[in-house]
């Protein structure tokens, strides 16, 4: 195992948990509620005239919601070892994960599923997902394909997705919200690669006998002559205790109307 963290230089921990308590928008007096603690001793900490300890420092990154990389980084700032491991995917302790995951996104056919880390890079995915990247260039399926890139680049699907500006911006503004969170110059990176890429006319399409209703923004993708209409959710792991299984996120496409899901199990076999 490896433990990666990332810790501002010279930054103490106190600046980090008054950044952090101020992009959750709670005041030292509930932050100290919750924490079981004082406002006056959340100041200190914050202004560095006190130092919290290890327990502390946990404590109230838990009641920030921090993800747990930047966890270890307010350790490392607080000058305590980190407390998260990172292990690594490849790694045989994490062989019941991987095996659990391959068996879930597989059950979930003929619907599309799959499975990223933190910059979206795709670690497992099902055959309905397979079907969707058809025609799809090897440039973009190797060595390591990445989600964003396959869906955005003009050589991916992006010419395939009827409604892609609208699909585009929901793609951008969680990647901004996850930007937001993590201080990754990885994910700062993806994100403008993707964004600086040409953006087509959406295409026109005949307006339905009566007109769909979506409970949530759809996916509208091409394949085989056909539009497929889909709705996205992402699941995280309960308090993971390790850095690599907090950044997976597997996200899993519902079809949105009876059309696509008729199509999808007419795949099956």
């Amino acid at each position: 195992m490896t433990i990666v963290a990332s810790a501002t230089a010279g930054q103490g921990v106190g600046p980090l948990l008054r950044a952090w308590r101020e992009r959750r928008r709670i005041s030292q007096l509930k932050l100290a509620l919750r924490a079981d603690s004082s406002a006056r001793h959340i100041s200190f900490v914050e202004t560095g005239r006190s130092r919290p300890s290890e327990e502390m420092v946990l404590r109230l990154a838990d009641h920030l919601d921090v993800p747990v990389r930047e966890r270890n980084a307010l350790l490392l700032a607080a000058g305590y070892a980190p407390h998260y491991p990172e292990t690594p995917l490849a790694d045989p302790a994490l062989d019941a994960l991987r095996d659990g995951m391959e068996r879930l996104i597989q059950g979930y056919e003929p619907y599309p599923a799959l499975v990223v880390d933190a910059t979206y890079t795709v670690v497992a995915a099902n055959r309905g997902i397979i079907m969707l990247l058809e025609g799809v260039p090897d440039s973009l399926l190797t060595p390591a394909p990445n989600a964003m890139r396959l869906t955005l680049h003009p050589d991916g699907l992006a010419p395939r997705i009827r409604n892609l500006r609208e699909w585009r911006g929901h793609l951008l503004a969680q990647m901004e919200r996850q930007i937001a969170l993590h201080r990754s110059d990885a994910l700062r990176a993806l994100y403008e690669e993707v964004a600086a890429y040409p953006v087509p006319e959406d295409r026109p399409e005949a307006e339905p006998a009566e007109p769909a209703v979506y409970f949530a923004l759809p996916l509208r993708i091409e394949h085989e002559g056909r539009v497929l209409s889909f709705v996205s959710s992402i699941s995280t792991f309960n308090t993971p205790m390790d850095v690599t299984v907090a950044e997976l996120a597997i996200e899993t496409f519902l079809p949105a109307d009876p059309a696509t899901a008729k199509y999808l199990q007419s795949q099956v076999g």
